[in-house]
C-alpha cells in the first residue's frame, strides 16, 4: 500500500536519499528543505513530487509548513524528522535559543504537534536521534548560552529521544513514534563539516529510515530507540530514564513553543 510520507531535510544526505528510494517504490513524498532552488531542483528529479520550503530555525516558518500541509492533506502516514544541524557561523536563532537546540529537538516536536490530527493511528513518525546523546542542560535549551556544538548536538539528540517516548506514552493508541540512530559517521554534509572526514556509505541511515517508516518490525516499537550501529532497538543515554530529567526537558518544549 503506497504511503503520504513527508521527509525534512530532503535536498541533502540521508533524507535526500531516503525521498529517492520512497520515490521509487511509488509512495507519494512531501519534500521539506529551506531553499527553493535545491527543493525545485530535486522535485523535477523525482518526478515533481510536492515541495515545502522553512527555515528550522524559525518557528513560525514551522507552523505555517504545517498548517499548508494541514490545508493539501486529509492523511499523512509517515512524517521524517530528519532535519537536523550541527555546525553553523551563526548558532542563536531569532528567538534566542541556540540553533542546534531549535532545529533539531523543537522544530520537529512543533511540526509533529501541529500534524498529529492527520497522522493516522496506524501512522508513524520517525524522528533521527544519533549515537551522540547527553543530559540536557535545561537553562540552554531555553535561552541561548555559548556551547560547542558537539555538546549542543548531543543534548539536542537526546531531547528529541526523549520527547518521543513521552508522546508514545502520551498516545498509546498510536501512531507510531520512534527515534533511530540511522548509522554513526555516515557520508553527509554533517559529517564532513563536523569532523572532516567522507564517511560510510548513506545507504546504510536511508534503508533503516525505510525500514522505520514502513516495516512491520516498527509497527509495535513505538516510544523505543533504535541503534542502527549495532542493529537493535537499545536504551538511549540513562537520562533518558530519569523521570525528572524527562520532565524539565517535557516542561521547556512546552514553554518555548509558540502560541
Amino acid at each position: 500500500m503506497h504511503k503520504t510520507i513527508l521527509i525534512t531535510g530532503a535536498t541533502d544526505g540521508i533524507g535526500r536519499l531516503t525521498a529517492q528510494k520512497l520515490v521509487a517504490d511509488g509512495h507519494q513524498v512531501l519534500l521539506h528543505g529551506r531553499s527553493e532552488t535545491r527543493l525545485a531542483a530535486l522535485s523535477q528529479e523525482l518526478g515533481g513530487a510536492p515541495t515545502l520550503c522553512a527555515d528550522f530555525s524559525r518557528m513560525g516558518e514551522v507552523a505555517a509548513l504545517a498548517q499548508a500541509v494541514l490545508a493539501d492533506y486529509d492523511r499523512l502516514d509517515v512524517l521524517i524528522n530528519n532535519a537536523g544541524i550541527l555546525r553553523t557561523a551563526d548558532t542563536k536563532t531569532e528567538a534566542g535559543r541556540d540553533i542546534r537546540f531549535d532545529v533539531n529537538t523543537v522544530a520537529p516536536y512543533l511540526l509533529t504537534r501541529r500534524l498529529l490530527p492527520i497522522i493516522p493511528r496506524d501512522g508513524r513518525v520517525v524522528n533521527l536521534s544519533s549515537a551522540a546523546q547527553a543530559p540536557v542542560d535545561i537553562a540552554a535549551m531555553k535561552r541561548f548560552q555559548p556551547m560547542e556544538a558537539m555538546a549542543a548536538y548531543a543534548q539536542s539528540k537526546l531531547a528529541i529521544t526523549i520527547w518521543s517516548a513521552e508522546l508514545a506514552r502520551e498516545m498509546p493508541d498510536g501512531p507510531v513514534f520512534v527515534a533511530v540512530n540511522p548509522g554513526s559517521l555516515l557520508a553527509t554534509k554533517m559529517v564532513k563539516e563536523g569532523f572532516g572526514i567522507d564517511g560510510k556509505d548513506l545507504t546504510i541511515g536511508a534503508d533503516i529510515l525505510v525500514t522505520a517508516s514502513l516495516s512491520d518490525a516498527f509497527a509495535t516499537a513505538s516510544g523505543q530507540y533504535f541503534d542502527n550501529d549495532s542493529g537493535e532497538f537499545a536504551a538511549p543515554h540513562a537520562a533518558a530514564a530519569d523521570a525528572g530529567h524527562v520532565r524539565s526537558v517535557m516542561d521547556a518544549l512546552a514553554e518555548v513553543l509558540p502560541a
